[in-house]
């Protein structure tokens, strides 16, 4: 090989896109195109056709620039229109709203009409783009339908057939699942769940600790007592909230001693409720090791949702239970600690007790 072919090579080598194209990295979408120079094609990242030479390589950012240095379109991976992951991505969209617009949630045969995908390519690439198949994320909508028209006041029975639910029975089937809670908290609209709580004082601030029947259900940190109570009085309007007597006061001693001292194992049984794609995410945040940090993409694809970023971030800031699912190991992509709801202050201070 000529000089002026290898420093062509090692250009493209040491190029960070080359590892995309080495290992056709579908993720890499339309961030870039590359030519060929002994074929005169340009293509995707994830184009299937064999890898030419790094030498006969170039990269271009658009598929403007390669055909304004000369290169033509590859006929296999169609570089110039939308790539393979945008049309998933659209077509997972419709599904979604088609799902949203059902009375019944669908089953998979007709969304795969309705997609005009295989039963089997449907539920892979749904799974793969949302983190869900398509039955938990129609149950996960109607959870949320049940909880916003319960929210307003709608009768119990009125919300199951309005969220899709063919009879009451099939709902309390699957009611502890569904709204993390027992039938007979949910016949009565939440109204007779018992919720005992009590704000404590640690190094970093007021604790609010409250506790059902099942668990620990909330641990809320703040400088403000008063917007603690309120704040779980918004998360359970309809419980019966009941401040805890001297012996609940040996649960908050329990707590900020783990506030104070993060590395060690969070003991106590929880009560965790959340949408299905939630709990997901809050399951791979406690398989995070004490003070290391993951970023919210790199948690999108530890739960196989690697477009989720986004509603992983979400997901995080939703979480009720500080410090018992620890949302302040995640992130930002750059190392960032920015973004904790209950204060960056707060989040830094917690890693570093743990890396101590």
């Amino acid at each position: 090989m000529r000089g002026s072919a290898k420093a062509r090579a090692a250009a493209v080598t040491t190029d960070p896109r080359w590892h995309a194209l080495v290992t056709r990295d579908p993720k890499a979408g339309n961030a870039f195109v590359y030519s060929v120079k002994t074929t005169g094609v340009y293509c995707r990242p994830a184009c299937p056709s064999r890898l030419a030479k790094p030498e006969h390589i170039s990269f271009h950012d658009t598929p403007s620039d390669a055909e304004r240095a000369g290169f033509r379109p590859c006929k296999r991976c169609k570089p110039e229109g939308r790539s393979v992951v945008e049309n998933n991505a659209e077509t997972v969209s419709r599904i979604c709203r088609f799902i949203d617009s059902s009375g019944q949630a669908p089953t998979l045969d007709e969304l795969s009409r309705y997609a005009g995908w295989s039963t089997y390519h449907l539920h892979r690439t749904f799974k793969a783009m949302t983190g869900l198949t398509p039955r938990a994320y129609a149950r996960a909508r109607r959870a949320e339908r049940i909880r916003s028209e319960l929210g307003r006041g709608v009768p119990v029975t009125r919300a199951l057939y309005e969220a899709g639910y063919g009879s009451s029975s099939r709902f309390y089937e699957e009611a502890d699942q569904v709204m993390g809670m027992t039938p007979t908290a949910f016949r009565a609209g939440g109204i007779n769940m018992v919720i005992r709580f009590a704000v404590g004082k640690s190094s970093l601030g007021n604790v609010l600790v409250a506790q059902s029947e099942r668990g620990v259900c909330a641990i809320l940190m703040g400088d403000d007592p008063g917007a603690l109570v309120r704040d779980l009085k918004k998360r359970f309007p309809a419980a019966d909230l009941i401040p805890g007597n001297a012996s609940f006061r040996r649960l908050i001693a329990t707590v900020v001693n783990f506030i104070e001292s993060p590395k060690k194992n969070f003991s106590l049984p929880l009560d965790i409720r959340g949408t299905v794609f939630q709990k997901r995410v809050w399951d791979a945040l406690r398989k995070v090791r004490p003070g290391e940090t993951v970023s919210y993409s790199e948690l999108a694809g530890r739960i196989r949702a690697p477009r989720a970023a986004r509603a992983v971030a979400r997901a995080c800031a939703a979480n009720p239970l500080a410090v018992a699912i620890p949302c302040h190991r995640a992130a930002a992509k750059d190392g960032s600690l920015s973004g904790y709801r209950w204060g960056v202050h707060r989040k830094r201070a917690l890693l570093e007790r743990e890396s101590r």
